[in-house]
């Protein structure tokens, strides 16, 4: 899986080896943050292997599956989480050029090609999962570039998920919401906002990693056979609307 080196990604790796899965932890530059899933997922009984490649770059994609295809040792792939992205830049008139396309090269391109270049290691009934943001169903000025990459990973896996289906494969996305993690606890720390944002979420909090983790590890499981196309929000309700 991409993006495993903290937070969310790191999360989801430790849930996926807890039920047995052998990941690839991908990682960009935080070998020390790979290194700590690498243990987490072992602590749980799984096994892993960090995988180092810089994506949003010529060559990204080869020198990921480089690492990967050396883990596999000829076995196939059974479910490819897309997590790694390039965090919002700001609002329009904000955002640089430069940023914008750094955006798209993380968010947009390279899980394209990262599930094309898949394709050929999946085994039949395999599983696509890639990490969306409920900022694809609310307007916030401050994320519409980072809004537009998810949407396009949205699209992405629905019809991904058409052209793959009588393979069994299934794809789908998982939209977080505000979701607290060692990296942006500080960004919480502000007064007031934590409070704020559980007003505006239906289950009154703020959501974890592990909360994420789990709806991936169902999504990744046999018991989500019939679940293909979706974008299952895991924000607790994030902006359902006014809570009286």
């Amino acid at each position: 899986m991409t993006g495993a080196s903290r937070g969310i990604g790191q999360a989801i790796a430790a849930r996926l080896g807890a039920e047995g899965a052998t990941v690839m932890v991908h990682f960009g530059s935080d070998e020390s943050g790979a290194a700590a899933t690498v243990d987490a997922v072992r602590r749980v009984g799984g096994t892993a292997l960090a995988v180092r490649a810089e994506l949003g770059v010529d060559g990204d994609v080869e020198a990921l599956f480089a690492g990967v295809e050396e883990g596999l040792a000829g076995r196939p792939l059974d479910i490819l989480v897309n997590n790694a992205a390039a965090p919002p830049a700001g609002p329009i008139g904000v955002t640089t050029r430069a940023e914008f396309d750094r955006m798209f090269a993380v968010n947009v391109r390279a899980p394209y090609f990262i599930v094309e270049r898949a394709l050929p290691l999946l085994r039949e009934g395999s599983r696509i999962i890639t990490i969306s943001s409920v900022a694809t169903r609310m307007a916030n000025p401050a994320q519409t570039s980072f809004a537009m990459t998810k949407g396009a990973i949205e699209t992405m896996s629905m019809t991904l998920a058409n052209q793959l289906g009588p393979r069994g494969i299934t794809v789908n996305a998982v939209a977080p919401g505000a979701t607290r993690t060692a990296a942006n606890g500080a960004v919480f720390d502000v007064p007031g906002l934590t409070a704020r944002i559980a007003g505006l979420t239906a289950l009154d909090r703020l959501g974890s990693p592990d909360d994420v983790a789990d709806v991936v590890a169902f999504l990744a499981s046999d018991a989500a056979r019939w679940v293909t196309g979706q974008v299952i929000d895991a924000s607790g309700g994030l902006h359902l609307g006014p809570r009286v």
